[in-house]
């Protein structure tokens, strides 16, 4: 999950968890009645009308280098974020190569040119781009030197925080590729489709409290997000508490215990699909210590969306949001 908000939060040991595991989108195993698939499936959806780049531009880029662009013909995005905004401006078929965090469907047959979550300079200027797309977290430093050193012209493109970034970061995909007016288009109907999600949030007079937990089974990760993991947006987005958040947690991720998931005391567990195919569902779930204590894992309430799309804040995040909600309010509606 490098190349998303999580990415720049995980240790050598979660980099090494997804190495093992791999990492992008999937079905959510059968599970309790209380935990649901996610919904949204695992494809872009390009604006009606394809853009075409005016170019050359001269753009700034989030590290402070200012960036011309001469050419959009072979794009290298370097994250999954990038490529699905790429895609979604109808861009795609420009593209000529995807980071291990692009699962979409159309994305798929692309060749990947990073390593273990790393970026393989020598991978991607094998394939002759015109134009590469980086993430302040993409890394390492000394790929994107090699890259740029190589005169390929390579924008940084600030990481997503939360909800608020992700007009920003389509504004500045949409400038870079000389298409500011697709991307206006689809700022606009990304925003028009959150706040149409968030109207169907039920009005409750207790908020759910949700705490999100990054697991990895087959490398033994089990961590809890807190206020920087990058969930919090989202959660208070759909009408929940960051649970890890309120309970006091003010770093990215901290191991799960006992004892921080009794503070935490969630109603509801959000976890990635994968991390929760990786413990075996929802009955590996609880046997995590310290889970089934809660109220969470005494009703075996859990929420899963895809990890393709769960922290990406790009153009189906309104889908992500949707899910949230539906999984969580959907039987009370």
């Amino acid at each position: 999950m490098r190349r998303t908000r999580l990415a720049g939060a995980l240790t050598a040991v979660i980099a090494l968890a997804l190495t093992a595991t791999g990492c992008g989108g999937g079905n959510t195993p059968e599970a309790a009645p209380a935990a649901k698939a996610s919904a949204a499936p695992d494809r872009v959806e390009p604006l009606p009308s394809p853009a075409s780049p005016r170019l050359p531009v001269t753009v700034g880029s989030a590290d402070g280098r200012r960036v011309t662009v001469g050419s959009a013909e072979r794009i290298v995005p370097l994250s999954g974020s990038l490529s699905e905004i790429v895609f979604t401006l109808g861009l795609g078929d420009r593209v000529v190569a995807r980071d291990v965090t692009a699962t979409f469907e159309q994305a798929a047959d692309l060749p990947v040119v990073t390593r273990a979550h790393d970026v393989s300079a020598e991978s991607v200027l094998s394939l002759k781009p015109t134009l590469v797309l980086a993430e302040s977290t993409t890394g390492p430093a000394e790929a994107i030197a090699q890259i740029r050193d190589a005169g390929v012209p390579l924008v940084v493109v600030p990481a997503a925080k939360d909800l608020d970034d992700v007009g920003s970061r389509i504004d500045d995909v949409a400038a870079a590729l000389g298409v500011p007016a697709a991307g206006e288009e689809l700022r606009e109907r990304t925003t028009e489709r959150l706040d149409a999600v968030r109207k169907k949030i039920p009005a409750h007079a207790d908020r759910p409290r949700v705490a999100f937990l990054y697991v990895r089974g087959s490398a033994a990760v089990y961590l809890l997000g807190g206020a920087e993991s990058g969930a919090s947006s989202l959660l208070e987005a759909a009408g929940a508490v960051d649970a890890g958040k309120e309970s006091g947690l003010r770093k990215d991720f901290t191991p799960i215990t006992t004892e921080a998931l009794a503070q935490a005391a969630p109603d509801a567990i959000l976890v990635m699909s994968k991390g929760l195919r990786s413990v075996g569902g929802v009955d590996g779930l609880v046997k995590i210590p310290g889970v089934a204590e809660t109220p969470a894992g005494a009703d075996r309430r859990v929420v899963s969306v895809d990890d393709g799309v769960l922290l990406n804040y790009g153009p189906r995040t309104d889908q992500v949001l949707a899910s949230l909600v539906d999984q969580l309010y959907g039987e009370k509606k």
